[in-house]
């Protein structure tokens, strides 16, 4: 067996079911209940109040965001991995790793001129996690999904790692995976 496995690849954001998972908790459950508490604070009356006109404008946002990310990334995550003797690491190609960081620091640089901290603090975490290692020893979790090339790999809270591995090497990874951790999935 290989002591160093590396590879990179792409990923549809928008058709991938682990990312929209990641989606769906990041930005879905935040956006449902804003909804649920103008919905309910209107009693139901959308279209006879100025509800109608904040339930737009989300509306708007996610076709602008999902338009944002067809533009800018082309609809694809680019991560790339190394699996070897000290743990997995996750990191962002270099192209579009350039392009988070502009948009990142834009995010902070409109944060800072707004008096913003949330979104300060968005950007600021977007960019620490360009790069991200999970060492043998912390791994809690690992679920095996072969007909995607795709293995879940979790350590603590926010410690969370997809393999998105290729039709090729997903054998070879799995492998790695199962003789560090000694978990079979």
């Amino acid at each position: 067996m290989a002591d160093e496995l590396r590879w990179e690849t792409y990923v549809p954001i928008f058709r991938n079911r682990f990312i929209l998972k990641g989606l769906g908790l990041a930005i879905g459950i935040p956006f449902a209940v804003v909804i649920a508490v103008i919905v309910i604070s209107v009693r139901g009356d959308i279209a006879g109040t100025d509800a109608k006109y904040a339930l737009g404008l989300i509306l708007a946002a996610f076709v602008l965001t999902f338009l944002l990310v067809m533009v800018l990334y082309g609809g694809k995550y680019a991560p790339g991995f190394i699996v070897d003797e000290t743990g997995i690491t996750n990191y962002t190609q270099k192209k579009q790793a350039k392009r988070n960081r502009v948009v990142n620091d834009l995010l902070i640089a409109l944060g800072l001129f707004s008096r913003n901290p949330t979104a300060v603090g968005t950007g600021m975490i977007a960019q620490s996690r360009q790069v991200m290692h999970l060492h043998w020893r912390d791994i809690r979790k690992v679920r095996y999904y072969p007909r995607t090339h795709t293995i879940m790999v979790r350590g603590g809270y926010t410690q969370k790692i997809a393999l998105f591995c290729t039709p090729e090497n997903y054998a070879q990874v799995a492998e790695m995976v199962r003789e560090k951790t000694g978990m079979v999935g």
